[in-house]
Order: structure tokens, then sequence, then C-alpha cells
């Protein structure tokens, strides 16, 4: 079993930065790649970045690839997501996942996910 707490949204102006946090308990984090998605208002959930167990593997969706940057941390069971040159289209809760196993883009393909923190990004 694993349990994920984000934080770290907020609002911020377009152009800007935020750095998501995702919380992780269970003893095979280190086993488990972990995922980023978000969803807006109206849309659904949507593939933003993921990595391997061992931080060795890291894949991004087209719209973020460039301006977002996913990292962990084992040590301290923590992933991340460095959010940079934020545009208002970014605006949405998301959310931190994870699965057993190679990392995947699909929201179904994750076992666990998190409550969910809110960024929003002013024009």
């Amino acid at each position: 079993q694993v349990q994920l707490v984000e934080s770290g949204g907020g609002l911020v102006q377009a152009g800007g930065s935020l750095r998501l946090s995702c919380a992780a308990s269970g003893r095979t984090f280190s086993t488990y790649s972990m995922a980023w998605f978000r969803q807006a208002p109206g849309k659904e959930r949507e593939f933003v970045a993921a990595i391997s167990w061992s931080g060795s593997g890291t894949y991004y969706g087209a719209s973020v690839k460039g301006r977002f940057t996913i990292s962990r941390d084992n040590a301290v069971k923590q992933v991340y997501l460095q959010m940079n040159s934020l545009k208002p289209e970014d605006t949405a809760v998301y959310y931190c996942a994870a699965r057993p196993g190679w990392p995947q883009t699909s929201v179904g393909e994750y076992d666990y996910w998190g409550q969910g923190t809110q960024v929003t990004v002013s024009s």
C-alpha cells in the first residue's frame, strides 16, 4: 500500500514557477514508478510527467516538455514537479500517482492516487 499527499500548489502569474511535492508512505516506495497528472474543469485527467523507481527514466507530456521537470528522492519518499514558465492553460488540479513497474502515461495504469493540489496561473 502507498499513500500519497501532494503539496505546493497555489496561485502564480503567467511566466512564474511552482514546485509541487508528493509525500509517500509505505515501505515499497522506492520500487514504484511515480507520475503527475492534472485535471482542468470539464476536461479529462491528463498525463504530465512520470519517473521510474530509480529516477533513470523520465517522461513528459507534450504540453509541458521543456518547462516541467520531475524528480524523486527515495531516501525521504518524495517526488517533485518543478514547473517553470507557467501558462494559464496549466491551471488544473495536479495529482500524484504511483504504480509498480515501469512508468506509464495512462490514468488507468496507476494504482494509487493522492487527493490533488490546485495550481492556478493568472494571465
